[in-house]
């Protein structure tokens, strides 16, 4: 029997332009195509998991304007549980992303609905983080927000995942809250006080973030792989070599996928390989949510 998946965290719309190479400051650069579409670091992870054939419900903020609404639709048709979304005074998010020829990317967040959880509206939804298996959040939401479900989850002997991203300045306490890690390595460096340039000094960073109180860790590499941390024994998984189109959401794909494989009641291992087959799906075409594989395309 599968374990319920409860993602909360952010929603936005994305719009995104394809350009030869990133604009200096103050340079003009011209581009090619424009894209808009469903993003947002939580949204992206729950639509990755529920096309995954994972059991999940969304718990996210959007304005009462037609981003909102279009969200909304998205998510129904999707197949994901709307009744966590909530509505806001503040305009949805959006993202301003570029993307150049080499498929790296950078962001820009205008937060919106998502800047405005607060630990009343993370209390209000305490019946769904109970009754879930698996708590997945990432850091595009106030972290009052983030540790209070932490602790409802934690409390009710629930799996509390964390993605840190965007790395942000948490409190030492939320850590103890945490049972899985998975930042990519300048997150790890800034959490640990290490800095993380290969497996040797993310392993090394990885013991100082569970001294901490983290239960276990997965470092994510990009193209290089993962490193998978849990107790005295760290694992590399290589990535898959593909010919990446776009990067974007891919390691929002990664946390979406590593939770199904973790709800269907496999190691730990087990879901990081499942993970990284479903993430090299997701770089090899354009978009975020829209890149997301479903459980066919994800083969040996």
């Amino acid at each position: 029997m599968k374990g319920k998946i409860l993602v909360i965290g952010s929603t936005n719309t994305d719009m995104t332009a394809f350009c030869a190479k990133m604009p200096a400051p103050g340079e003009t650069v011209l581009g090619n195509d424009f894209v808009m579409g469903p993003g947002g670091k939580g949204a992206n992870q729950a639509v990755a998991a529920k096309r995954l054939d994972g059991d999940v419900k969304f718990i996210c903020k959007v304005g009462d304007d037609i981003f909102g609404e279009n969200t909304i639709r998205h998510f129904k048709e999707e197949g994901l549980d709307t009744s966590g979304v909530m509505i806001s005074k503040k305009p949805s998010g959006v993202a301003l992303i570029t993307v150049d020829d080499s498929a790296e990317n950078c962001i820009v967040v205008a937060s919106g609905a998502n800047n405005d959880y607060t630990e009343e509206d993370i209390r209000s939804c305490k019946k769904a983080i109970e009754d879930c298996d698996i708590l997945l959040m990432q850091l595009e939401i106030p972290v009052p927000a983030v540790l209070e479900a932490a602790k409802i989850a934690r409390e009710a002997g629930k799996t509390v995942v964390l993605n840190p991203a965007p790395a942000i300045d948490l409190p030492d306490e939320i850590f103890r809250h945490i049972s899985l890690f998975i930042p990519n390595q300048h997150e790890l460096a800034k959490y640990s006080g290490i800095p993380v340039s290969g497996e040797e000094s993310a392993a090394a960073a990885a013991k100082a973030m569970m001294s901490k109180g983290v239960g276990r860790l997965i470092v994510t590499m990009g193209s290089k792989g993962s490193l998978v941390c849990q107790e005295e024994e760290t694992t590399f998984v290589p990535a898959r070599k593909v010919d990446a189109v776009d990067t974007t959401g891919a390691g929002d794909c990664y946390c979406g996928a590593l939770c199904v494989a973790l709800s269907e009641g496999e190691s730990l291992m087990d879901a990081a390989s499942f993970a990284t087959k479903a993430a090299a799906v997701a770089v090899q075409r354009p978009g975020a949510q829209v890149a997301m594989p479903f459980r066919r395309e994800i083969v040996d």
